[in-house]
């Protein structure tokens, strides 16, 4: 039996990835939790993570070489304060997660000891890639489920997507605080009202707005949509990642060939079998992801073929079973064995580096209100993400953000008038086609307009297509009832105006914003910042 909704909490944490949950880990037992999942809690980009997590465990490597390292990576748009702070606490997390029971794998040593099996990927000059196989997010999101379960203070609302957040002045009061937010029950239709005293997004990235992408379905930007309409300014939404290795297959969806491949050896050939790489980067396979993405997008345009192909037959049947299960696994359903042939790959949209402008403490431009994860810019990324520093961010911001608010009292809203939602004035529609169509125009013509090679033409002409498709939707929001499906393509066409808006902005090729227009890097590098019509 469902239990019934409380008035009030003290927290709301829109999303249930590594960073929600970590979060919620974080804060008293004596707080009132509200989770809400979109679909079933672990269906994030964050149960998909193959590779691992970064971090500096071994005599050889250390703190400042990591840092050194994301630094070359962000193309001189990170904030070094910000990538000191994150890396400094990689042995910490990685001590936490131990104790919570996540199992990484393990080696012994030469000397007999057993030690943590390292990997290295693109962009590392050293193995610090700690793992779980090829299923560290899985590990790692699980583990972090289970923890939370255990907590009488959080409920987990599964089937629940946020419409918009609720702020004071939007009720007419003094004051720009988050009150809490408006939230479709996907079970029931019904649009419910979540009051809290805080709000957290925690909704991951907006991948979805490609046609290619390697993120579950959830990645549509929702949390980012939200801020941008509520008054948070917006960053650097033009560096959107391409993962130059997901499996090219009628039947795989968005299924992601782990970077760790490569780090291991796995080599990129075209379809006569030649390597390539060597004529693009000196690192080759493990050059930074934006130049493969690039040099992979160039040879297939050059050829004129739909996909090209990863080798790691050379391995070994043993090794790649060991090290790779479900990526075996995962191809031989589909009739591809990883051991005796290439394995098909195209680029897919991966990654936001941009988001939500936060403080080091995940605090937005609105009172009351976080953001933590993919869905933040914290200037950790800069113009490219490296290799496995995503997971590690969720939850070295997840902790700074439960440590501020820990520090905070919280306030209480109860005495403010929110009114419910008024679906008086809408009707059932029966256009859900618009909706569909809508959908696809908007995810190809980004993938072909705003995608891995720009130019000024190219960026116009998506511009001119967004605007028509917002004015359609909005029309549609404000006459019929909402549907997820509404919601999401709602989210996506304003993450797409943001990303294009921002793309427009950059007069110049710097790390994962590359353009024919402006193929030089300029000498001082600036964060692209957009700002709502709302803000202040």
């Amino acid at each position: 039996m469902l239990k019934p909704k409380p008035e009030h909490f003290d927290v709301i944490i829109i999303g249930s990835g590594a960073a929600g949950m970590t979060l919620a880990l974080h804060l008293p037992d004596d707080y009132r939790i509200a989770m809400l999942c979109k679909e079933a809690p672990l269906e994030g980009s964050s149960y998909y993570a193959q590779g691992g997590v970064a971090a500096v465990l071994d005599e050889y490597d250390s703190i400042a070489a990591h840092i050194d390292d994301t630094l070359v990576a962000g193309d001189g748009l990170c904030n070094p304060d910000t990538v000191a702070f994150v890396v400094e606490q990689s042995p910490g997390i990685i001590d936490w997660l131990v104790t919570l029971g996540v199992n990484f794998d393990t080696r012994v040593s030469n000397s007999g000891r057993s030690e943590f099996h390292l990997t290295q990927e693109g962009g590392h000059s050293h193995r610090r890639v700690i793992h779980a196989a090829d299923a560290t997010g899985k590990e790692i999101a699980t583990t972090l489920q289970e923890q939370v379960t255990e907590r009488d203070n959080v409920d987990i609302f599964e089937g629940f997507s946020a419409v918009d957040l609720i702020t004071r002045d939007k009720l007419g009061h003094p004051g720009t605080d988050t009150v809490g937010a408006y939230v479709l029950n996907t079970k029931t239709q019904e649009v419910e009202l979540f009051r809290a005293s805080v709000v957290i997004i925690a909704t991951g990235g907006a991948s979805k707005v490609y046609l290619y992408t390697s993120n579950p379905d959830t990645a549509s930007g929702d949390g980012i949509a939200m801020a941008w309409r509520a008054g948070c300014r917006i960053g650097n939404m033009e560096f959107n990642q391409f993962h130059p290795t997901c499996l090219y297959h009628p039947e795989a969806r968005s299924f992601l060939i782990s970077e760790a491949l490569r780090g291991e050896g796995a080599k990129l050939i075209l379809p006569d079998g030649s390597e390539f790489m060597h004529k693009f980067d000196s690192r080759k396979e493990l050059a930074p992801r934006d130049i493969v993405a690039r040099a992979i997008d160039h040879e297939m345009k050059r050829l004129g073929c739909d996909c090209i192909y990863l080798d790691i037959r050379h391995k070994g049947e043993l090794f790649i079973k060991e090290h790779f299960p479900t990526i075996y696994t995962r191809c031989l359903d589909l009739g591809i064995d990883i051991t005796q042939e290439p394995i098909p790959i195209v680029p897919a949209a991966h990654y936001s580096c941009g988001g939500i402008m936060t403080s080091i403490s995940g605090q937005t431009d609105i009172p009351n209100l976080y953001a933590i994860g993919e869905s933040s810019f914290t200037g950790l990324h800069g113009a490219n993400r490296m290799a496995s520093n995503s997971l590690l961010e969720c939850m070295v911001f997840a902790m700074a953000a439960a440590e501020r608010i820990n520090q905070e009292q919280l306030r209480l809203q109860d005495d403010l008038l929110i009114p419910t939602w008024d679906e008086s004035q809408v009707t059932n529609s029966d256009e859900d086609v618009i909706i569909s169509h809508n959908w696809d125009e908007l995810r190809r013509f980004m993938w072909d307009y705003v995608g891995i090679v720009r130019t000024d033409k190219r960026l116009q002409r998506a511009r001119r297509r967004v605007r028509l498709l917002h004015q359609e939707v909005a029309e549609y929001y404000s006459n019929y009832k909402v549907s997820n499906d509404l919601l999401e393509l709602r989210n996506l066409i304003t993450i797409a105006d943001l990303i294009i808006q921002s793309a427009i902005r950059r007069k110049e090729s710097r790390g994962l914003h590359y353009t024919l227009d402006y193929p030089e890097t300029l000498t001082e590098p600036v964060d692209t910042v957009l700002v709502p019509p709302s803000f202040g």
